[in-house]
């Protein structure tokens, strides 16, 4: 009976996959027409080998219906299950959620060999074709493209005719242009466009108000009998209209630099601030460049709603005024949150009330002040007085759209997209085993380049000091004082503690990849002063400020994410993360808050959080044990792949794998110890099924994970329960908002 049950996610797994099978396999071509056929399947082939012929599929008119996973058209044969009766109401709720048949259409298939013969014209194959073969079988088509690419050209030689001699005296003189077409390289018409573009936008950063990539044209003449290209660029002269005359291209610079509010009222923001978010500057050639970034500068202003800017020219001169019209929006607001909670099982509920400042010293600053209350009844806990859990926290906070920090250049400050935040909180935890309090103050910079993907943060001053005025004395006696079950860990992360760190982080993402890094070290700082200074050590031997001793440590994650879109309804998604915290100088043990812990939802997910590691290290004291399954080192590695199912819900399968451990051997923590000998034996591995609701603005995600590998277990039958699963032991569900990764 316990092997039937443990097979519940595999046979769950295993007939989803088979009513998939049946939905798509029905009567997909009931709805086909006489003498019509279902386009089954479209492959797009190429008579030359290594070329890539799948690129050009989006080029493609008509494409075969969706599959789910790349497999089952359950989507058409959701459609197929309907009757031909359109008058019933269950007829017409599988046709909405299904997807009708795609009927192969000879004209659209001309029109897709027309576009692909063009794409690789335009790709440098000048002398392609492309053909079509069509299998039929029954009432099912399958058609297949097949590309003649030919050889491809190449830029033979290239010659500039610049007609504007001012444009071509300022392309000559510019040590940072260079022209980029070259002999020798492929012959494409997008290197040819990305040239045009990119001439377009160095003449539009200085001063040509009027200039446009059509002013732009290529000659292309090709060597007779070779496959060589002479290119001639050529620029012509400035015209307005086709009854104008030929003159050259003006270049226009910025008079002056007004702001006004579009709603006719005065602007509540300090002119300062206004001029430091303008890149556009008085006195300066016009710049699309400049225009762009004060549109973004504004954008980030919290006391901003709408920015338009308005170029008006002068009559019969070069010059233009610019006006920026701001409409401000609502200064202040009141914000109510509840929010209900689950932590293990354990409900309860949590409220917050914040109040927003966006403008407090007429310079876009946000300033915010949260209150939060929480309360949760705890279950399961035996010799306390008290089974709840209440938590009370009070956060402030000063954001300001700039850097804030001395010998920073005016320039500097226009340019970089930044912010600076002061923060303080305290927080106040009430459980049955203790009390703590919680005190953090912070000091942080964020700053990004939009165009690099690419963002910033520095946290140059963050400080916590944890206090615990209150342990219970059965906890003290089962967990902190008892000889039986010392736990250093455990003694640690329960005293009065002082953190000091600085942080450095940085994230890229351009959809399709994406990069996580961050760096933090703590007690630096203090170490070193507490040894210029003399300052006091308690028993165990750390230095203490005010009588608490100070954490010392550092502490790298990289995350890295990679994106495989096959078609707008299927994606394969890899995930690779690994950490390292080393505690050293004053701290042998690095505080709780930056351990590292493996399982949950974005994790591994075969385990719940903090269920999973050190190494081979199995829970044995129950909930209290959550306290010894974190680590030094954490590795998590993830394979998912994602696909539209209908209306908004996705599905995804998935194989997580990973761990954690410890860098130093700790009697607590047995088998938790990192070893380059071993620890490849140790990552656990799971599988499972998603789903996701899509609501655009936020995502809304189940999984269930199964575990597959369970290095806590030396027994094969425990070791590998994809083998020989049991249900109450290796399933897990998790419920989270977003995406794992």
């Amino acid at each position: 009976m316990i092997r039937k049950k443990g097979c519940r996610l595999g046979v769950v797994i295993g007939c989803c996959l088979l009513v998939m099978a049946f939905v798509s396999s029905c009567s997909s071509t009931k709805f086909v027409p006489e003498n019509e056929y279902l386009l089954e399947k479209v492959e797009v082939k190429s008579d030359v080998k290594g070329f890539d012929a799948s690129a050009l599929l989006p080029y493609v008119r008509q494409r075969a219906n969706s599959r789910w996973f790349s497999l089952f058209k359950v989507p058409l044969g959701t459609y197929s299950l309907a009757g031909r009766d359109s008058l019933k109401w269950i007829n017409r709720t599988l046709k909405n959620l299904g997807e009708e048949p795609v009927i192969f259409d000879s004209a659209q298939a001309r029109i897709s060999c027309e576009i692909l013969t063009s794409a690789l014209k335009n790709m440098g194959y000048m002398n392609s074709r492309v053909s079509l073969s069509t299998h039929v079988r029954g009432k099912k088509l399958k058609a297949v493209y097949m590309l003649h690419p030919g050889e491809p050209y190449f830029i033979h030689s290239v010659s500039y005719d610049i007609q504007d001699d001012s444009i071509a005296a300022l392309l000559s003189s510019e040590k940072d242009f260079s022209y980029e077409l070259k002999a020798g390289v492929p012959f494409t018409v997008n290197r040819l466009d990305q040239e045009r573009q990119r001439i377009t936008s160095y003449l539009s950063d200085r001063g040509y108000y009027h200039f446009h990539k059509d002013f732009i044209h290529f000659d292309a003449d090709t060597v007779r009998g070779s496959r060589l290209i002479d290119l001639t660029l050529r620029l012509l002269k400035y015209k307005a209209n086709d009854d104008e005359e030929e003159t050259l291209h003006p270049r226009y610079h910025v008079r002056n630099v007004t702001f006004q509010s579009s709603d006719g009222e005065a602007l509540k923001i300090r002119k300062g601030v206004l001029e430091n978010s303008t890149a556009i500057e008085s006195g300066k050639p016009f710049s699309t460049s400049a225009l762009q970034k004060t549109y973004n500068n504004f954008s980030r202003l919290n006391a901003i709603r709408y920015t338009n800017v308005r170029f008006i020219e002068l009559p019969d001169t070069t010059l233009l005024d610019c006006q920026i019209q701001l409409s401000t929006g609502k200064r202040r607001s009141i914000i109510f949150q509840p929010e209900g909670t689950n932590t293990a099982g354990d409900l309860g509920a949590a409220v917050s009330l914040t109040y927003e400042d966006r403008n407090l010293f007429k310079g876009s600053e946000m300033w915010s002040v949260q209150l939060r209350g929480a309360f949760e009844a705890i279950t399961g806990l035996e010799g306390y007085k008290n089974e709840d859990y209440e938590e009370y926290g009070l956060e402030t906070k000063l954001t300001f759209p700039r850097f804030v920090a001395p010998f920073l250049s005016r320039s500097f400050r226009r340019n970089i997209n930044a912010t600076s935040e002061v923060s303080l909180s305290y927080n106040l935890q009430n459980r049955p085993e203790f009390h703590r309090r919680v005190f953090s103050a912070g000091w942080r910079y964020r700053w990004g380049e939009p165009h690099h993907h690419t963002t910033y943060k520095l946290d140059l001053l963050d400080m916590n000091y944890i206090y615990m005025p209150w342990i219970s004395e059965t906890f003290k006696h089962e967990y902190l004082d008892s000889v039986s079950s010392r736990n250093a860990i455990l003694r640690y992360n329960y005293e009065d503690l002082f953190i000091m760190k600085i942080g450095f982080g940085l994230s890229y993402n351009n959809g399709v990849r994406a990069l996580k890094a961050n760096f933090e070290t703590a007690g630096n700082l203090l170490n070193l002063s507490s040894n210029l200074f003399s300052f006091k050590k308690n028993t165990d031997g750390q230095y203490t400020l005010f009588n608490i001793a100070y954490a010392q440590y550092v502490k790298v994650d990289f995350d890295y994410t990679r994106v495989f879109q096959f078609d707008t309804h299927n994606s394969l998604v890899l995930h690779g993360g690994i950490g390292v915290a080393y505690p050293y100088g004053n701290s042998k043990i690095l505080p709780f808050e930056k351990r590292y812990f493996s399982g949950g939802a974005n994790s591994v997910r075969g385990w719940g959080v903090r269920r999973l590691g050190p190494g081979t290290y199995r829970r044995t004291n129950g909930g209290i044990d959550f306290i010894n399954q974190t680590g030094d080192i954490k590795l998590d590695l993830n394979v998912e792949y994602r696909t539209f199912l209908f209306w908004k819900i996705n599905g995804a399968l998935f194989i997580d794998a990973g761990n954690i451990w410890t860098i130093r051997k700790y009697d607590e923590q047995p088998g938790g110890e990192f070893r380059f000998d071993k620890f490849y034996k140790q990552i656990a591995v799971s599988y499972g099924l998603g789903l996701r609701l899509n609501f655009d603005y936020f995502i809304l995600r189940f999984d269930a994970g199964m575990k597959a590998i369970n290095p806590a277990y030396e027994n094969s039958r425990e070791h590998y329960p994809f083998l020989h699963p049991k249900w109450s032991r290796d399933f897990t569900f998790h419920f989270a908002v977003g995406l794992p990764f």
